[in-house]
Order: C-alpha cells, then structure tokens, then sequence
C-alpha cells in the first residue's frame, strides 16, 4: 500500500506536494492512491484528476492513468545525464533522481537527436552531458528521445579549497569558464589548497559543493594532466579483466601460416624521439620505370585484441589514446601498446602491410594488402633522420624514401590540399616532471615524407574496400557550409578581399586567397578566418569525401594502436580480402575480423569515437593551456610581442608570438575612450582616437595574470614606454584589496597562493585546431 507522510497537510494538494508523495510511495501511485492519501473525496477528485492532467501536459509525471509512479518518479518530458555509452548509443539515468528514491534509478537509452536546420548526422552525446528529452516505456526498456542539450552543471566540479577570512570553505574551480566559487558544505578530508572533485549538493549552479575526491597538490608534476582527464572524464585506469585480456592476447604466438615474409626488407619506423607505441613503418625502392614500390607496414593490432572481448570492449570505450606533456592515456594496455604490438626494431612483429606502387607522377597506381611477419631495421627519430638526409650522404633506404616522398609531393601539390600553415606548441618536461621549456614546434620534411606515405596508405584501405563492397570507415571532412562560407566573404570585405561564391567550393579557393596576401600579420589573420570557416572532421560509414585533403575516399589505417577506427578498418579489409588467421588457443574468440555486431552498428560507433576524438582534443588543449600559463607565471609583468586572435564585446583576446597562450585584453584596459565592436569587421574602435583592434594585429602587451590552474592569462595594453595604459578604473583603484572573487560573490574566499588575480571572461573565442 502507498506510504504516506505522518504529517501531511489535509485537504487539496499542490503539485509539489504530489510529486513528493510519488517519489516516496513504495509502490505505483495512481489517482485513488494520491486521493486516499491526502483524504479527498467530492469535488476535491475532480479538481485532483484536473492537477494530474496539468501535470502530465507540463510533463511532470506520467499521464497514463494506471499509476503514475511506474517511470519510477521520471516525469514523461524531464532532464537526463548521459552516464555511459554503451555499443555507441548514450544511456542516461533522470538528472534530479535522488539517493533516498526507492530502487536503482531507471537506465535509458538516448536515440539520437535531430540536427536543427541539417538532414543526416546529429550531434554525439558524450558522459556528463545533460539534455531535456521525452522518455517512454517499452518492452525492452526506457528510451529517451532528447529535444535539446542543455549547459553542463559542472558535476565533477574540480578546484582548490580555499578558506575565508572567517574560516569557511570556497571551492575556486580550475574551469577557466567558471568564474564564481562555490561554498563547500562539506570538506571531507581535504585540506586548504588541495587540488578535490566535487559535486553540487543542490540543483542550481549557485548551490554549494560536497568534497568527493581528494586529488593533492595542484601544482605537482603530473598534476595538470589530471585536472584534465577528471575534467573530461577520460578513463585512464585499466579493469584487471581488460589487463588478464591483454596478457593472454601477448602469449599469442605468431604464425607464418597466411603471413607474408618481409623480415628482410629495411623497413624503418620515424617517430618522435620519445615515442613508444611505433604504429607504422615504411620502405621504398626504384621499380626501374621512374617509380618506386614502397610499403607501409602496420601494426597488426586486429590480432591480438578480438571483437568482443573484454579488451575490445575497454578500447572501443576509450576511442582513442590522449597524448599529454607528462604522460600518455593508453587505448591499450601498455603490455600491448608499447611492446608486442609496437613495432621495435630488430624484434619480430605482425603487421598488416600495405603494398603500394608510385608511377613517375607521383600517382598511386595499384595496392594490395596482406597480413605479415616484419622486423624493423631501425626505429629513427624525426630529427635523426633528416640530418642523417641533410648531409647529402644518407644511407640507401632513407634516400629512396625520400625520392620515393618527392613523387607523392609533387602528386599532391596538383591536388592541391588545404595548405594551412598553424603553429603546434611543445611543452618539454625535466626528470621531475617540471617545464624544461616550451616552444612551437618544428615541422621538417622528415614529418611530411611520414605524413605523405601515411596519406597514400589510408587512401588505399579505403579504395580496397570500396572495391570489394564492404563496410568503412571513413574519414570524413565536410565541405565548409554556406553559412560558414557567408561569414567568411562578410569578413574578407572588411578587408577589401572578395570571396567568390558562385563556384564550387575547393581548397585551392582558399590557398589562392592566402597565396595574395603578402603581408604575414594580414596572412595570419586571413588563415585564422579560413580555419574558423572549415567543418569538424568525424568517423562514419558514408563517404562524403575529405574536403581538406582534397580526397574523394578516405580512412584511417595506419594507427591501429592508438586509434579504434584504424581497428575497424583493419578488421574490414581482414574479412574483405580473406586474411583471417588460424584459429588461436584457448578462450579467445576466433574471428579478428569485423563481428556481425559491428557492422550493423556502425555509424553508433562510428559517433562514439568521433567524440571520444573531440574529448581528447579538448583534454589536450586545457592541459598545454595549463602548461604555458605555469610558465608563464614567473613572468607576469613583463612586455611581450603578441598577435590579436579574436575580437569580441568585452576585448580581444591575444597570443604571444613564437610561443602561444591564448589571453584576454579587457575593453576596461584600453583606456579612457569608448571603443565600438564591430562583429562584421570583428574590431574594435576607439570613438575619440580611431585606435583599431582587429585579429592579426601585431600589439606589444603586458602580461598582467598568469593561472595555472585554469590556464587563462589576462594581458593590458601599454604606450610605447612600455607603460600601462591609465584608466579611471586603474587611478581610482577602486578594488577592494584582497576582495572576491567574482562578481556579486560577497562571501567568497580572499586570494590564494594558486593566483594571481581575478579570473579573466570566458574566453570560448579560442581558435582551435582541427585534426584532418
């Protein structure tokens, strides 16, 4: 029978009133439920069918009128959080379902949404997020059909605790796009200035927070890439089964049988110096027609992890490897990634391997693809190799790639791909985990002969199985949209450029635009413009082409181990062209090809790692962000040459050239005068002076702030003195010292050791990379 609350209120309910008698009935509680409880009789059941009715309209509750408890309190329209992605679909759990709700909350399966304005593709649900979404029962389980993605709440709220002058907790988060604090209810263990994840204890962002996790010292080495795999809820711990998976799966013995013999061939791996999972390796010699046959081999991680199993399961839920400064985020078990999938010279390994042959013009003119047994003759670092090529005396296998590398050049200059030439930063570590240095780094043809073959060999997978009729997994880069392409041509006029866009649409369009600008502050201007104009690159079963690549057909093949959709492709061209080994002992399953699974679900996983991708571009990013800003803040105070690379409202935000750290430069900093935003032209204008701030002007700033934490920078104009700029604000100095932070926060906590002053806007103006 229904529970009922000792001291409720007699008498009319109100919808408040009912929702909390559903939450804790012990079983379904329907219309005569809720009227007994509550003692209604006469008129006061109308009026109740009536409340109930409103409330399931409003989407409150469940309207059928058989109980309106069985979605176990989930209203039919209500806010859900993604707790899992499981075979590629989003599962979600209702946002506000409460610890003392009788059973487990309910598990549903989120279908996708429906783009706005765009037929096709929607846009991938990861862990953490939130949606507003109809749910319904059927047979099989709850479904949830969302309507729109909602902010983030900042569950999993990461900061430092802080205490006040009157001896209460702050948590000051490390999300650079949060600017307030939040009082901690309850602390737990941790102390003042640790580094803890929180979670809300209400269900407004303005709550407080309840300590769940003490991390330690934020500014321990190793420390900012945790921030970053908390943050972004990256999986960075291996389940023992997926570790007894991957153990059983190194004991596998390699076989000669169905495995090409290539073990004489001086096959070379170029990496970087410090790499330790060598996906893939090349070769090349002269055919004798002016063309050179080459081979990539490619880790043949197909073999070792096998459809289903617990560690095919584990990768699939990674997606990908992330790459930090201080430490890498393995797809793999390291037992697997770094050793007996690795291809390490002079040992014994699988690989699949890519036979390609280069006509005189640089075309790819057949491929073939077999399973084979290797041995690399050298694993080379990419500075090794080209100084060794550099001296004009290289050793025969290094010059025929590089011959071999100067045809596929040539091939595809005529193609002419997105020439987009961006800075990619480096932070080196010390022994101890502390910033050696930081710098952009170099990019040697070295990069480009590795980069070319890879190219040629994904190409390739993609057209064998194109050619036989079977699945892929493309590589897909849309052509900008019209939108993006409006934006741009409104832009260039600003500059007295045009953009036709009567034509269709290539990449030449855009490197013919970028080959007329002669001046380098207007040339990096214009590229940061055309950047901001291209697609996200995404994973999926149809080929719409590679728009920056200037490709008709396209997929990842060459990095199985770090990458799942090289995996699949793998697998593909395993079923395709028959290579399937014998069977191997024990309990692993049989088949290393693409399970039947697999191929009827693969766009669900194909959007499963396109945004597992994005999570580590985005994890990535944060923690070199928190790198600079670490090293930069020894030098808060000094003048630095930068480069403007958005404008916005509120200011602009600048870089420091040859060393990057994106920074805010406030509109209150600029002096006196009012400046006028002009979003066309994307400048700002000071009405008395004229003074113009616009992306790609080269300014001399001051480094005002520098957070390591949440690796914002704050930068001030100064005169050609190297002065600051006076403002009304700087000569009043109305700041209270040692005030809040933030904005209508008067109880937060005073400055603490991790920073140098007030957090700077949210600065989402960031120009970001996009991976091809």
């Amino acid at each position: 029978m229904a529970k009922r609350t000792p001291q409720r209120p007699a008498g009319m309910p109100t919808s408040k009133q009912v929702l909390e008698f559903i939450q804790t009935s012990d079983t379904p509680a329907g219309k005569r439920e809720i009227a007994k409880a509550f003692g209604l009789k006469g008129q006061e059941k109308i009026a109740l069918k009536k409340l109930l009715k409103d409330m399931a309209e409003e989407g409150l509750i469940d309207g059928r009128k058989t109980a309106y408890h069985r979605m176990g309190g989930v209203p039919k329209v209500t806010v859900l959080r993604v707790v899992a992605i499981e075979e590629g679909e989003p599962v979600a759990e209702p946002d506000n379902w409460s610890p003392d709700a009788p059973g487990k909350p309910p598990r549903i399966v989120l279908k996708e949404m429906k783009a706005k304005g765009k037929s096709g593709r929607a846009p991938a649900l990861k862990r953490g997020d939130r949606v507003l979404a109809r749910t319904e029962e059927r047979d099989t389980g709850w479904i949830g059909y969302p309507m729109k993605k909602l902010p983030a709440r900042s569950e999993g709220l990461l900061g430092v605790v802080e205490i006040d002058g009157g001896g209460k907790a702050w948590l000051a988060p490390v999300d650079k796009r949060i600017r307030q604090s939040s009082p901690i209810s309850d602390v737990g263990e941790a102390k003042e200035g640790e580094l803890v994840l929180a979670e809300r204890t209400g269900r407004s962002d303005r709550s407080g927070v309840k300590v769940i996790e003490v991390i330690g010292d934020p500014l321990a080495p190793k420390s900012f890439s945790m921030i970053a795999i908390a943050k972004h809820g990256i999986p960075h711990v291996f389940p023992e089964a997926v570790h007894e998976n991957a153990r059983v799966a190194a004991e596998l013995k390699l076989s000669e049988d169905k495995r090409e013999d290539l073990r004489a061939l001086p096959i070379v791996a170029i990496d970087p110096a410090d790499a330790r999972d060598h996906d893939d390796a090349i070769w090349a010699e002269p055919d004798g027609q002016g063309g050179f046959r080459a081979l990539i081999a490619i880790a043949d991680v197909s073999f070792y992890v096998r459809p289903g199993s617990a560690l095919d399961q584990e990768a699939r839920k990674r997606g990908n490897s992330v790459y930090f400064p201080d430490r890498v985020v393995p797809m793999l078990p390291e037992i697997l990634s770094a050793d007996v999938c690795s291809l390490r010279e002079d040992e014994d390994r699988a690989a699949m391997a890519c036979h390609i042959t280069i006509d005189a013009d640089g075309k790819v003119t057949s491929h073939r693809f077999t399973r084979a047994i290797v041995r690399i003759h050298h694993n080379i670092a990419y500075e090794d190799a080209q100084a060794s090529v550099d001296t004009g005396k290289p050793p025969e296998y290094l010059a025929n790639l590089w011959a071999a590398w100067k045809l596929l050049a040539e091939a595809r200059a005529k193609r002419d791909p997105l020439d987009l030439d961006l800075p990619e930063r480096r932070v080196m570590l010390n022994d101890e985990g502390q910033i050696e240095e930081i710098a952009v780094r170099e990019r040697r043809d070295a990069h480009r002969v590795v980069e070319d073959f890879m190219i040629a060999a994904n190409v390739a997978a993609a057209k064998a199985l194109e050619a036989k009729n079977s699945p892929v997994v493309y590589r897909v880069h849309d052509t900008p949209s019209r939108e993006k392409l409006i934006a741009l041509r409104d832009y260039m006029a600003t500059m007295d450029k045009k953009l036709a866009l009567g034509q269709v649409v290539t990449p030449s369009l855009f490197n013919r635009m970028l080959k007329d600008v002669t001046d380098e502050s207007e040339k990096a201007q214009v590229m940061e413009a055309v950047l901001r104009s291209q697609m996200q690159a995404y994973y999926g079963p149809a080929n719409a082409g590679h728009f920056g690549l200037a490709l008709g057909s396209y997929a990842h093949f060459t990095s199985p181990i770090r990458r799942y959709a090289d995996l699949l492709v793998h697998r593909a061209l395993v079923d395709a062209y028959k290579l399937e080994q014998p069977k191997p002992p024990g309990d692993m399953p049989e088949k290393s090809g693409l399970s039947d699974k697999d191929r009827a679900s693969l766009q669900e996983i194909s959007d499963a790692i396109s945004q597992t991708e994005r999570r580590a571009m985005e994890a990535e990013r944060d923690t070199i962000d928190r790198y600079v800003a670490a090293w930069l803040s020894k030098r808060v105070g000094e003048v630095f040459e930068t480069r403007i690379t958005g404008v916005q409202n509120f200011g602009f935000f600048a870089t420091i050239v040859g060393l990057g750290g994106d920074g805010l430069v406030p509109i209150s900093s600029l002096g006196d005068e009012y400046f006028r935003h002009d979003e066309a032209s994307q400048t700002l204008t000071g009405e008395q002076t004229g003074q113009t701030y616009s992306p790609g002007d080269r300014v001399k700033l001051k480094l005002d702030e520098a957070n390591a934490l949440t690796g914002a920078l704050k930068f001030v104009p100064v005169d050609e003195d190297g002065n600051v700029l006076q403002t009304r604000a700087r000569r009043n100095d109305r700041r209270a010292p040692g005030g809040p932070r933030g904005s209508g926060n008067p109880g937060g906590p005073k400055k603490g050791k991790y920073q140098t002053g007030k957090r700077g806007r949210p600065g989402n103006i960031r120009h970001k990379g996009k991976r091809m």
